[in-house]
């Protein structure tokens, strides 16, 4: 699993001109399905980014987790974190999970973003999403499940 984090002051996604997902200070994360990929290691992503203290703190510095501030998440799929861009022009993405079982994936992560952030919104699995965000900081981190589990 890849997760790109972007802490934000605020976010939104549409699908077809329409809003389906917006919040305010939070994280925005970009959510990539492997192959490998199983409910368990979902479990343990969630986890780590609800934990990571990347909010600042009185003093300036970043000593604050998502449950100190009430962030919130928008939650958006996205297969392309699994390009491989290694032969050619043209990226193939053969690591990536067949849509079934990454539109799982993605909807379980949903539902335990849910129970933890104080508000969880998604796009829609499988849409083309117009993505609009206030990067605070900028402050953006790469996560990989093979360098975390």
């Amino acid at each position: 699993m890849k997760i790109v984090l972007q802490r934000v002051q605020n976010a939104s996604v549409t699908v077809g001109g329409e809003a389906v997902g917006e919040i305010g200070k939070g994280l925005l994360l970009f959510l990539g399905v492997g192959e490998g990929d199983t409910k368990e290691i979902t479990k343990k992503m969630i986890e780590k980014i609800y934990k990571l203290r990347i909010f600042e703190d009185d003093n300036g510095k970043t000593n604050l987790s998502c449950a100190d501030v009430g962030a919130e998440v928008l939650l958006i799929s996205q297969f392309t974190l699994y390009a491989n861009c290694k032969k050619g022009n043209r990226p193939s993405f053969i690591e990536a999970a067949k849509p079934d079982k990454a539109n799982e994936l993605y909807e379980y992560a949903a539902e335990l973003c849910g129970e933890r952030f104080s508000k969880t919104q998604t796009g829609v699995f499988g849409a083309d999403m117009k993505v609009s965000l206030l990067n605070d900081g900028p402050f953006t981190i790469a996560l990989s499940s093979d360098e975390l589990i």
